[in-house]
């Protein structure tokens, strides 16, 4: 019984202290960069807030949840911005939202499989990314692909895919 008692203990302690691994990052905003390109679109945003819980040996546990202020959208002419937010319609879903679900290792760096949502629909999503850090500072960058229609996004002009590059320097929080 008491071999079962430590045992017990024991396995409670390991499962714990694998959760120190992890280390809290805070996004530096005025240096995230979140861009997109299809067809005769190209753009990025400006504002993303992100919480993410990561340890590159850990992956495992990660928790990653991020979103992005639609009316942020900078296309370089304000007309496609304008157009944009609509085929967003920005003011019912001022937001797009991605919220991690599993994190693992995957080719060269790690993979994100969530919920990304947008215009109100939510579709599972994978992101693959690299993480670079030095100390208390780092880098997140990836990339992933939409299909604007799966989301609902038909205003004419819309392509068939974007691709989503993300870059997103992080401090220790």
């Amino acid at each position: 019984m008491k071999k079962i008692i430590y045992s017990a203990i024991t396995a409670a302690i390991i499962s714990l202290s694998a959760f120190t691994f992890l280390s809290d990052w805070k996004v530096k905003p005025s240096e995230a960069v979140v861009e997109f390109k299809g067809g005769n679109i190209s753009g990025a945003f400006k504002e993303l807030k992100a919480d993410i819980s990561f340890d590159k040996e850990h992956p495992e546990q990660a928790k990653m949840t991020a979103s992005i202020t639609v009316e942020s959208i900078a296309t370089g002419f304000f007309i496609k911005n304008s157009h944009a937010k609509d085929a967003l319609d920005a003011d019912k879903y001022p937001t797009i939202k991605f919220v991690s679900s599993a994190v693992s290792k995957g080719g060269t760096g790690y993979v994100a499989k969530g919920n990304l949502t947008m215009k109100g629909v939510t579709k599972p999503i994978s992101i693959s990314f690299t993480f670079d850090d030095k100390g208390n500072q780092g880098v997140f960058k990836g990339s992933f692909k939409v299909a604007p229609k799966e989301f609902g996004i038909t205003r004419n002009g819309t392509p068939d895919e974007l691709t989503i590059s993300l870059s997103v320097p992080v401090t220790k929080g």
